[in-house]
């Protein structure tokens, strides 16, 4: 068959938007191949078949899996008839709509054969393989991908669509009894979680939300502490505004990009700046909830933010917008330097703030602490097993406490790289085809999502989702994922259609 081949590695949401994409562009047809070992083809981790207790935290038209196209899982919803025939789905508190993730992830398995479908009737070729790559070795024209036997699939083109890993494990506690190393899919994973027992939860994001609110819903009534060291909760989304952004734009970054090879945080500080200023923002509200974040309890900052959600300051919805849609496209720019003190600094809560729940859950929560079934700290510093049974916590006051139960809410490994795919990349950087980036993941090219070694980026290897963190900052959200996809799709059609003239560019290897 002619046309182009493209590997594609994984199979979640990254894959689903790479995917729709390129049924767009109606090209000329190749052939498409996704690898992806695990049951949850098409929704990930993150939006398995579980419980419909837990839900997105974005409004349908931040979830949109299309390109241009931000209604599009809107209109899915419709015309199932799903969020009028269930009143659940709208906020009581912001009457914006949050859904199951479990519904999401059937909208990402619909959209996914709807545009393999299309690329089908296009006369692409279309095969789907369930196993994982373990491997992949870079030629003069091709990249090699293996799945564990002795025999390897040549490509013109492989996109790592890894997606992210489940919690580390900071405390050893793999193989106790009680301990829940990975809390999804909720539904199975927490249903032998006893009624009375006393459970603490380890992590404070959106996991860790998730977590308490299904055992709320499976009826547990014993106590419920969530601890983390900084106790650092998502903040709580606010009722939507029509807002029209000026200066954080993609276009805006992407332009300012072409004239600089380095931006400083002042420069890029004064172009936050004047965003906040012409929306009216309050500019010293804004900095308190990023500067003073430790000096707030926990539970006061959660209730302040319900309190806020008809507020019609603009600056965390500002942010909230602006963040996951120019992090790619800043980020890089930056000096390492300033990278390395936001990350030391201001990571957690830059994330806190731009990945917030819905205002019925932090509800739910504040329910809960006043009813005196669940209790928030910080300060975790070590977890261990009883002789007797169950777990201590000790936090930095000195206090100890018990609990029967662990569960493991707390972030992913720091270096991006999930488990399942550590063989695939320990091949690619030992044979030269990628290289590590110090804040996780792999190094790639701003403009084009390429993997880079040696300081050149490769027309053939690319990386989207969280593989690409530590190079482009916020790569996981769905507008992120969206935007890096189209990013790649027109990338490999521009390489393939300069064909031989282009050859010149690649990276060449030893077979």
């Amino acid at each position: 068959m002619s046309g182009i081949s493209i590997g594609v590695i994984g199979g979640g949401a990254s894959a689903v938007c790479l995917i729709d994409a390129l049924a767009r562009e109606r090209g000329r047809p190749g052939s498409i191949t996704v690898f992806e070992p695990s049951p949850n083809l098409w929704r990930g981790r993150a939006y398995q078949v579980d419980t419909e207790v837990i839900k997105v935290n974005a409004t349908p038209d931040d979830m949109s899996a299309r390109v241009g196209d931000l209604h599009h899982f809107e209109r899915w919803l419709e015309l199932r008839e799903r969020v009028a025939d269930d009143a659940g789905y709208v906020d009581a508190y912001s009457g914006a709509r949050f859904v199951p993730r479990t519904v999401y992830g059937e909208y990402l398995e619909q959209t996914a054969y709807a545009a393999l479908g299309e690329l089908r009737r296009q006369g692409w070729r279309v095969d789907l393989v369930g196993a994982a790559v373990t491997g992949a070795r870079r030629t003069a024209d091709h990249v090699l991908l293996s799945t564990g036997g002795t025999s390897a699939a040549a490509f013109d083109y492989a996109v790592l669509c890894v997606g992210g890993d489940g919690p580390r494990d900071v405390y050893g506690l793999t193989g106790a009894p009680g301990f829940v190393p990975d809390p999804y899919p909720v539904s199975g994973k927490l249903r032998h979680v006893g009624a009375r027992q006393d459970v603490a939860v380890v992590g404070s994001g959106l996991t860790a939300v998730d977590v308490i609110l299904q055992l709320d819903a499976q009826g547990h009534e014993g106590r419920i502490t969530l601890l983390s060291r900084r106790g650092v909760l998502p903040a709580v989304r606010q009722r939507p505004l029509e807002l029209e952004l000026r200066h954080l734009t993609k276009s805006h970054m992407r332009s300012l990009a072409r004239q600089r090879r380095e931006m400083s945080v002042e420069d890029f500080t004064a172009v936050v700046r004047a965003e906040l200023v012409e929306a009216g923002a309050d500019l010293d509200a804004i900095r308190a909830e990023i500067v003073d974040v430790d000096m707030e309890p926990p539970v006061d900052r959660l209730r302040r933010h319900l309190a806020a959600v008809d507020s019609p300051d603009p600056g965390l919805r500002i942010l909230q917008r602006a963040v996951p849609d120019i992090g790619p496209d800043v980020w890089p720019l930056l000096a390492e330097r300033d990278r390395a003190a936001m990350l030391r600094s201001h990571y957690r809560t830059v994330m806190s703030l731009c990945c917030p729940m819905p205002p019925s859950s932090a509800a739910r929560l504040l329910e809960l602490v006043d009813a005196g079934r669940l209790e928030v700290r910080s300060g975790l510093q070590k977890v261990a097993v009883r002789s007797g049974g169950g777990f201590e916590l000790a936090t930095s006051d000195g206090e100890v406490i018990g609990a029967d139960t662990v569960i493991n809410a707390v972030n992913a490994s720091e270096d991006r790289i999930p488990a399942a795919a550590r063989s695939l990349v320990t091949s690619l950087t030992a044979g030269g085809a990628a290289s590590p980036h110090p804040h996780g993941g792999l190094r790639l090219a701003r403009e084009t999502s390429r993997l880079i070694a040696g300081g050149a980026p490769d027309p053939r290897l690319y990386g989207l989702g969280t593989i690409g963190a530590g190079a482009l900052f916020f790569t996981f959200g769905i507008p992120s994922l969206v935007d890096r996809g189209e990013d790649i799709v027109a990338a490999i059609l521009q390489h393939a259609e300069a064909g031989d003239a282009t050859r010149s560019e690649d990276v060449l290897l030893p077979a």
